[in-house]
């Protein structure tokens, strides 16, 4: 969420961000007059509150009589005038918080201008392609061949866009899992959380992905609990409504979680094979840290995205996201993309973010400085660490084989209990 004073005192600067985005500047000149509506009738109700409640004392003063009855049936007007005042501010209001949630944040200076992915930045590429003395095939050919991926019960089980790991292939899974968890906490310094998968909605009204992407959401209606879409939901609103004291920070998470979206957004795209699903596992990442050092631990949050890959062998390269390609909650961002031979592609399989305090306002977390000054609003970062389908879909053709058998990378071989080579189940 944007700041309100920023929106009532320099609203040029964030229209022009907005313009950066893609986005009608027009809603802060809305946001604008809903907020000075707001006031005005804010200010007219207390007024007259402050008028009745002096009047109140007088009539307890007076005796009996006309004059005294009539000061009654005025007070009683004005205490109607009071309640039609305060159901429109609340009305204005309402407006106004649902107008200010549906904003997205604000591109940081460095953000590469433009709005298609043909303006993102490559800022390096890392690794060499493996080269096949034979045509490296996909994933959706080789897993079914092998008998460690079934699309057809998958979509028996539940539908288009899911499937099932079997044998080594799910070991493969949860080999990823396990090492990356490891990894994160024994080297990068994360402390590892287990949350719930199923969220209240203020969770996700904190990080940005109610209201507006409320058609790419799981929801149980009755109880107004909903999937996460990812496990910075639970991990960014684990210090909702809360002040840490600034030697508190910085904070680092990681946590694996099934991540749950509709992928309504993907139509048209190139869905074969488990590219895209409805649901898909993840390790993710996230920070809270002070506002001078956001942009420090975003390239740190790269970083450790990266050393995923770089240990598992696998070609990638990193780009900077151009204003219009950064998502709704971002200031600034980083995807990192692996290499699969067989789609012949790149694969996102991270996508880091510094949200300014644009998550920590909507969420309300902030931290007290040292000195004794008020309460600030931290920063988020997140990232994947990484997305496993397609992690997964990286190892399968990149370490293929010529007789269709995949090598496992050294990486996670002593997880994977020694095991060198995944062959047919």
């Amino acid at each position: 969420m944007l700041d309100i004073n920023v929106i009532r005192e320099s609203p040029d600067g964030l229209k022009e961000g907005l313009r950066k985005v893609g986005e009608d500047p027009a809603v802060i000149d809305r946001v604008r007059e809903l907020d000075a509506e707001w006031r005005e009738l804010v200010a007219q109700a207390e007024e007259m509150k402050a008028e009745r409640n002096r009047q109140s004392k007088v009539i307890g003063g007076m005796e009996q009589g006309a004059e005294r009855d009539d000061l009654i049936a005025r007070m009683r007007e004005v205490g109607d005038k009071i309640g039609g005042l305060d159901a429109r501010a609340a009305e204005v209001r309402e407006q106004l918080d649902d107008l200010m949630l549906r904003i997205p944040n604000i591109p940081h200076e460095h953000v590469p201008p433009g709005l298609e992915e043909e303006d993102d930045v490559v800022v390096r590429t890392q690794g060499e392609r493996p080269a096949f003395d034979f045509k490296p095939r996909p994933h959706w050919e080789l897993g079914p061949e092998l008998g460690i991926l079934d699309f057809e019960r998958g979509v028996k089980l539940s539908g288009s866009r899911f499937y099932v790991l079997m044998g080594d292939g799910s070991r493969l899974q949860r080999a990823l899992i396990n090492w990356m968890l490891d990894l994160h906490v024994a080297e990068h310094g994360y402390v590892e959380a287990s949350p719930p998968f199923i969220v209240g909605g203020r969770c996700l009204v904190g990080t940005g992905e109610l209201p507006k992407f409320r058609d790419n959401l799981y929801r149980d209606v009755e109880d107004d609990l909903w999937l996460i879409p990812t496990a910075e939901a639970p991990l960014t609103n684990l210090h909702r409504d809360e002040v840490l004291a600034e030697e508190e920070l910085p904070r680092h998470y990681c946590a694996y979680t099934p991540c749950f979206r509709r992928e309504k957004m993907s139509a048209g795209k190139d869905v074969r094979g488990i590219k895209r699903g409805h649901q898909f596992d993840k390790v993710e990442m996230v920070k809270y840290v002070r506002p001078d050092t956001s942009e420090e631990e975003l390239q740190k949050l790269v970083a450790n995205a990266e050393d995923v890959c770089k240990r598992l062998g696998l070609p990638y390269r990193v780009r900077e996201l151009c204003c219009g390609q950064m998502s709704f909650q971002a200031s600034h961002s980083y995807d990192v993309e692996v290499w699969a031979a067989g789609c012949e592609e790149w694969l996102e399989v991270s996508s880091c973010s510094n949200c300014g305090d644009f998550q920590a306002r909507r969420a309300n977390i902030r931290y007290r400085p040292a000195d004794g000054g008020r309460p600030r609003f931290v920063h988020t970062l997140n990232g994947s660490g990484v997305a496993l389908p397609r992690t997964v879909i990286a190892v399968l053709e990149n370490y293929q084989q010529a007789d269709g058998t995949v090598i496992v990378p050294e990486a996670l071989r002593s997880t994977m209990g020694g095991l060198e080579r995944i062959g047919p189940q």
